[in-house]
């Protein structure tokens, strides 16, 4: 699984304290292990790449960090033969690349090493136990794409997805965050996120 996310605009840290909140780059395996590449915006300041799987914190980017203006890649590729999962973020800007590979050993953690359902947009954790607060970052997410192995080659063919589905987790009825012009760009879907309210999340699909 592929995209491209663009930090348009820093618009200030309004996240209480102790908390944080998550643009995802998401896949779960079909016995749903979440396996997540994702920007994570802190209380204190200290934004950074991480790679996540199964829900624990394993790797923090420390090379490659977010900044206003720049444009990322990051991609998540699940390994079944090695048993493992590699990370990447690639800053289209300065060109660097940083990678981290998982082990995610097959046999404990019994994953599938195929997607069944992804996910995209914004997670919040408030722990002061209020409601979601606005959005750091004015981005853009393009190049949302899903990988096809070939067994013969060993490439991976990428392809574009075909429709977005609003997806919540019933926790709150408003969010403070505008999901604006769903649209296909270079034969992908890409979004916007920006300040604004929300009820529920993007629906899109191809003509």
């Amino acid at each position: 699984m592929t995209d491209t996310i663009t930090i348009r605009e820093d618009m200030g840290n309004r996240m209480p304290g102790r908390s944080w909140m998550l643009y995802l780059l998401e896949v779960f395996d079909r016995r749903n292990v979440p396996i997540e590449l994702n920007l994570i915006c802190q209380f204190n300041d200290r934004d950074n790449f991480w790679a996540i799987f199964g829900g624990v914190n394993r790797y923090k980017f420390t090379k490659v960090l977010p900044i206003v203006g720049h444009s990322y890649l990051r991609q998540i590729v699940m390994q079944k033969d090695s048993r493992s999962i590699e990370y990447s973020v690639t800053d289209q800007n300065t060109k660097e690349t940083e990678n981290f590979v998982f082990n995610a050993g097959g046999g404990r953690v019994g994953i599938t090493y195929e997607g069944k359902d992804q996910f995209t947009g914004i997670e919040w954790w408030n722990k002061a136990g209020g409601p979601p607060f606005p959005v750091r970052y004015r981005v853009e997410v393009s190049n949302l794409m899903y990988g096809i192995p070939d067994d013969v080659s060993l490439a991976i063919t990428y392809r574009p997805y075909s429709r977005l589905v609003p997806n919540s987790d019933s926790a709150g009825a408003r969010y403070p965050v505008l999901f604006d012009k769903p649209m296909i760009k270079d034969g992908c879907i890409c979004y916007a996120v920006a300040d604004g309210a929300s009820n529920s999340g993007m629906k899109f699909a191809l003509a």
